[in-house]
Order: C-alpha cells, then sequence, then structure tokens
C-alpha cells in the first residue's frame, strides 16, 4: 500500500510543540508485537488529546520507524502522558531535549 506519506515529513508535522517555561523534553512511543494499531490510535486519543488522524499517522510511524515522538512539553506535562500510555500496555519514555 502506498499512502504518499513520506514519514520524516510527517513526524516534523505531527509533534505539536507546547512552549513552556522549562526544559523541554519528547514522549515517545515504541512498537511492539502486542498493542493493535486501533488501541495504539484510541490510546494516543485519550491520553494525549490527538485528533484520530493524528493518531493513525502517529501510530504509522511506530509501526515501521520504530518509534515515534508522540508530544512534546516539559516533564511535568508528558509523566502523567508517559504513566498513563504505560497503564494501558504501550511501550514508552521521556526523552530530555538538549537545547544550545
Amino acid at each position: 500500500m502506498n499512502t504518499g506519506i513520506k514519514f520524516d515529513e510527517l513526524e516534523d508535522i505531527l509533534v505539536e510543540d507546547e512552549v513552556t517555561s522549562g526544559l523541554k523534553s519528547q514522549l515517545i512511543v515504541y512498537n511492539d508485537d502486542y498493542n493493535t494499531f486501533d488501541w495504539v490510535i484510541q490510546c494516543l486519543m485519550e491520553v494525549c488529546n490527538h485528533t484520530q488522524e493524528q493518531s493513525e499517522q502517529l501510530s504509522i510511524l511506530v509501526h515501521f520507524k520504530g518509534k515515534a515522538t508522540v508530544k512534546t512539553g516539559t516533564m511535568t506535562l508528558l509523566k502523567p502522558m508517559k504513566d498513563a500510555l504505560i497503564e494501558r500496555g504501550l511501550s514508552a519514555v521521556i526523552e530530555s531535549l538538549v537545547e544550545d
């Protein structure tokens, strides 16, 4: 199936940059062999407040690239989201971004 999607461009478009004070971090979801596309999409919509389309596209990125940044912001914003994704069985981590 050729969707015409360029994954690198899509990832840049999908990640919402939330400009807040403090160190900027990113919430990353990793691919696994257990969760279905529908479940990942539902989790991203409920936890990260993404639209159906954003969630579908991010799930494709996770599947084909092995991981995707699903949200950026402060650690305070991302930690509850990471915990909620993990509670739902997804593999998620937070990485801090170093800005020059």
